[in-house]
């Protein structure tokens, strides 16, 4: 994970591994710039998941650009709404204009696994 040190990796790691545990979805992150338009790389890296996809959440942050996208597969969009998933990717850019790229990873890897599990 680009732009990370070992310890922010592997906390980053530790949440996605948390989330997925408790809500039984598959979570990714990808830390960078797009190739291409951000939503459309972030849909790709989701589709890259192949048969995975349709219950897998991808986060996709560019923070040299200061954009993010956040990603469902279409099982996964029944225990992650739109509307929650637009609310956690706020809180994330509220930490991240104050340079709190990790906490703001970390909330949003914690917030979208229990909303998820909540509607299990």
């Amino acid at each position: 994970m680009r732009g990370l040190t070992a310890a922010q990796a592997d906390d980053v790691r530790q949440a996605l591994h948390t989330a997925e545990r408790r809500s039984g979805l598959r979570f990714g992150v990808f830390l960078g710039e797009p190739v291409g338009g951000r939503r459309h790389f972030a849909e790709r890296l989701h589709a890259a998941l192949g048969e995975e996809s349709d219950s897998a959440v991808v986060l996709f942050v560019d923070p040299a650009g200061r954009g993010m996208e956040i990603v469902t597969g279409e099982s996964a969009r029944s225990r992650l709404p739109d509307g929650a998933c637009r609310m956690t990717a706020m809180s994330m850019a509220t930490a991240f204009s104050v340079g709190d790229l990790i906490g703001g990873l970390l909330y949003g890897i914690a917030a979208l696994g229990e909303q998820a599990t909540a509607r299990r």
